[in-house]
């Protein structure tokens, strides 16, 4: 009985009152049932992401099947559209749309309002001009997307002095944008000046190393003893290229390849410090680079500077190293132009040694 009754109750909360016609009594009945079974249909039950980056973005259809899954969450272009709208007002091409969006699809996730009209705001505080932005836009997109990126390109643009350079060091280490400017960035600049590099120097070694600006500042520090180990005053004018030649080289590396030096052309400990302290880059050239260097350069020089200080020709205390580095010009106009009289067959020997003969003889007459 007091199912009957529970039964009943539901039947009355269901149909219609009694006003109604049975018809519409019969259809309402129906409609109710269907509502309540079936679960509620967005107006726009799919957003098709691939179609999307195909059609509006362009990229190719193998872009956009790559692109697509980090894109799976959105219901409505409404976000990629705003997105759209706000790189093409910052002067980007279609092409560089596509290209950006198949670089960092997430791009298109981001709220123009509250993440990118800030930045772009703040980067024009700091003297960026549309163009500019849209250069870094395309370079770093997934950066430009971080907060930091305004502070750390104020500071940075203090370091390189100009944007170009800023953007080459950027092209090189993205992490330039993103790296905790407190904590990382300022720290290592701070260790660069304790040991001498002023402004101009530290501009130049960030250009050639910008890891040098986001790595381990202990790091900086080590690679800085490690250069006055070799022998080259912090503060010198060949620190800094020193610095360049052997940063994130490890101190076995480094030995092991004064150790080739000294084998490869028989250099004192002495003599091979100061070819270091003349030229730093040697630390980075390859053993083979070295041998050729030996076989077409330095061999034959060396029996033009044994033949000049035999006879008297050359100041015998004159180093190796310093004749060496000079061009192939400044070399014959001064070890060999000057003694085509006294000794008439060191041209042709040394053409000779150059061609990789052993020269029979360095006459003298």
């Amino acid at each position: 009985m007091l199912r009957l009754r529970l039964r009943c109750r539901a039947l009355s909360q269901l149909l219609p009152p009694p006003s109604s016609s049975p018809i519409s009594q019969l259809l309402g009945y129906h409609s109710r049932l269907l509502s309540a079974a079936a679960p509620v249909v967005s107006p726009n039950p799919s957003f098709a992401v691939e179609d999307y980056l195909v059609s509006t973005c362009g990229l190719t259809r193998a872009q956009a099947l790559k692109a697509s899954p980090k894109l799976a969450h959105l219901r409505s272009p409404a976000n990629p559209d705003a997105v759209l709208a706000f790189l093409a007002g910052r002067g980007l091409s279609g092409a560089d749309v596509a290209a950006l969006v198949a670089k960092d699809p997430k791009f298109l996730c981001t709220k123009v309002d509250k993440g990118l009209s800030p930045i772009v705001a703040g980067l024009s505080g700091v003297g960026l001009s549309d163009p500019e932005m849209a250069r870094l836009l395309s370079l770093a997109p997934d950066r430009f997307r971080c907060r930091s990126i305004v502070p750390n390109i104020h500071y940075c643009l203090c370091i390189f002095v100009s944007y170009e350079n800023l953007l080459s060091a950027v092209k090189r280490n993205f992490y330039i944008l993103t790296s905790n400017l407190e904590r990382v960035i300022k720290p290592n600049v701070a260790a660069l000046r304790e040991f001498g590099l002023g402004p101009c120097a530290i501009a130049k070694l960030c250009l050639a190393q910008p890891w040098l600006l986001t790595c381990n500042v202990e790091c900086v520090r080590a690679t800085a003893v490690c250069v006055q180990g070799l022998g080259i005053p912090r503060g010198s004018g060949m620190f800094r290229h020193a610095l360049s030649a052997v940063a994130f080289v490890s101190e076995e590396k480094i030995a092991a390849k004064v150790e080739h030096l000294k084998k490869t052309f028989r250099w004192s400990d002495a003599e091979v410090g100061i070819a270091i302290s003349k030229a730093p880059n040697v630390l980075n050239k390859t053993k083979e680079f070295l041998q050729r260097s030996l076989e077409g350069r330095l061999r034959p020089r060396s029996y033009v500077v044994k033949f000049l200080k035999a006879n008297g020709l050359l100041d015998p205390d004159r180093d190796l190293y310093s004749v060496l580095v000079v061009t192939e010009k400044v070399f014959m106009e001064r070890y060999i132009c000057p003694h085509k009289e006294a000794a008439p067959c060191l041209a042709p020997d040394y053409a000779d040694a150059c061609k990789g003969l052993m020269p029979t003889n360095f006459r003298f007459t």
